[in-house]
């Protein structure tokens, strides 16, 4: 089993996220795709963040309907700070011995992959998969990660992918670039402008019943 958890604030979820979550399970074979709302991330402080509960019904209004989409409210579960180690570890921790895990994130957010909390021992627990910027190619670990890191990985050309042989590996993938923003979307709800065309329309609604982002 091939599971890709994409991790994030979700505030709210929109388009950008369900494009790029949809082309990564068809280009990595996945078989499942889990959307983990962060609940108390340690990187997101520059805004208050929506409840929990609002982020997660979100979410699950946003993959209705997609059999390889599911979510995952493991993070609040447990106290504290929102580590990715700890979400990935409760995930190896299943019973099932055959899971590969891919860890989905943004080119921005692994570029500060060394600030997160156990970052070393975690590019060994489970592959990487980067979503890359347009017309943006990294192919020098060594720019992001400490040069004795870097070197455990080789780079294979033919399947794009660095691999470390007795390890995980890390794939940067370009997806197809929405220019949308969950911060742009909260900005647009609170001058009353359209969030229309930019998140499904059952998310819309909820926004709007529960007046979020006013």
């Amino acid at each position: 089993m091939k599971w890709g958890l994409f991790g994030g604030t979700f505030d709210p979820i929109h388009f950008g996220h369900l494009r790029a979550a949809q082309e990564l399970a068809a280009c990595l074979n996945l078989d499942r795709v889990i959307f983990i709302p962060a609940a108390r991330p340690p990187h997101k402080t520059a805004h208050v963040i929506t409840p929990f509960e609002h982020r997660l019904h979100m979410v699950q209004l946003a993959i209705a309907g997609n059999d390889s989409f599911s979510v995952s409210d493991v993070e609040f579960q447990r106290q504290g700070k929102s580590y990715s180690i700890d979400t990935v570890q409760y995930f190896l921790d299943s019973p099932d011995q055959r899971l590969k895990l891919y860890f989905i994130t943004g080119q921005d957010a692994f570029n500060a992959i060394t600030t997160w909390r156990e970052w070393d021992k975690l590019l060994s627990l489970c592959n990487f998969v980067v979503m890359t910027r347009p017309g943006y190619e990294n192919k020098r670990l060594d720019q992001i990660l400490p040069q004795g890191i870097a070197a455990r990985f080789v780079y294979d050309e033919q399947n794009d992918i660095f691999e470390d042989p007795q390890s995980c590996s890390i794939f940067f993938r370009k997806t197809t670039f929405l220019d949308i923003s969950s911060s742009e979307i909260r900005k647009r709800v609170q001058s009353g402008q359209s969030i229309g065309y930019l998140l499904p329309d059952n998310v819309i609604r909820y926004i709007e019943a529960n007046q979020l982002y006013k």
